[in-house]
């Protein structure tokens, strides 16, 4: 699997004038893990959403699983976005759902109507949200409602989804913030070897520079929704971090068009 963006942009949602994302051109192979930093508003999760087929370029030309999204049918598009996965920094999880029930929901796209209801009941595969939660640390929550969690203990459990996923493509929205140190870097190695196993491409943005340039073979660098550098991540030096973060300012990302689609992939499905 193999992705391309190429001269896409992407607008603000109500701000006619301005761009969340301007000419981008992005090749991404088959298998890389890509780590995406920047300042806050630099348009990371705006162009997570876009990979994830949730924004449609306003200019320019996507190119996923060997086709343009936004060419296909909206059925033919629904299961493409089957094969993805995306992870918001905070994951939609129903309040009153046991956290079994939630993780176990990475695998809908795979079930049907009728699979999907019966584990609303009894959870098909408790064994399996048992060992994805495990690997963050959160095997103790399995029998939990999902609005007694922390902020940490939600987000870890919505990557618990992503191992129960079949996605090809993992695309990870700040995975790491409301994490200490021990579990940042226990999650960023749990989602790096997961990836590596079932040979599936990664691209996660990320805050901590410094755990990006260690655990990432490769660094994209956005600011004011242009690509600044794309470079492997012992070529990136503190000279260009420093030009990259200078006189950043910490406002939010604005929200992007919709484009008639759902949220994104698999990993919002409930």
């Amino acid at each position: 699997m193999s992705l391309a963006l190429h001269q896409v942009s992407v607008r603000h949602a109500r701000a006619a004038s301005a761009a969340a994302l301007l000419d981008i051109d992005l090749k991404i192979g088959p298998g890389e893990q890509v780590a995406l930093i920047g300042p806050s508003g630099a348009g990371k999760t705006t162009l997570l959403h876009t990979l994830a087929c949730s924004h449609m370029p306003q200019t320019g030309h996507y190119e996923i699983f060997g086709a343009d999204p936004w060419a296909l049918s909206s059925a033919a598009r629904h299961l493409l976005r089957k094969r993805l996965f995306l992870a918001p920094q905070t994951p939609p999880l129903p309040a009153h759902q046991r956290v079994v029930t939630a993780v176990l929901a990475g695998r809908l796209p795979q079930w049907s109507l009728w699979q999907a209801l019966r584990s609303l009941i009894k959870p098909a595969d408790p064994r399996a949200a048992f060992e994805a939660l495990a690997r963050f640390d959160l095997q103790g929550k399995l029998y939990e409602r999902v609005d007694r969690l922390s902020g940490g203990e939600r987000q870890r459990c919505g990557l618990a989804r992503l191992l129960i996923s079949r996605a090809e493509l993992l695309l990870v929205d700040e995975p790491l913030s409301a994490l200490d140190p021990t579990l940042a870097r226990l999650t960023l190695q749990t989602l790096l070897q997961e990836a590596r196993a079932r040979s599936a491409t990664l691209v996660c943005s990320l805050h901590q520079v410094e755990l990006a340039r260690a655990h990432f073979p490769r660094l994209l660098g956005l600011r004011d929704g242009r690509i600044v550098f794309d470079a492997r991540s012992e070529e990136v030096s503190d000279a260009m971090l420093a030009e990259l973060y200078r006189n950043a300012r910490p406002t939010p990302e604005p929200e992007a068009l919709p484009a008639g689609a759902p949220l994104a992939g698999a990993g919002l499905h409930l």
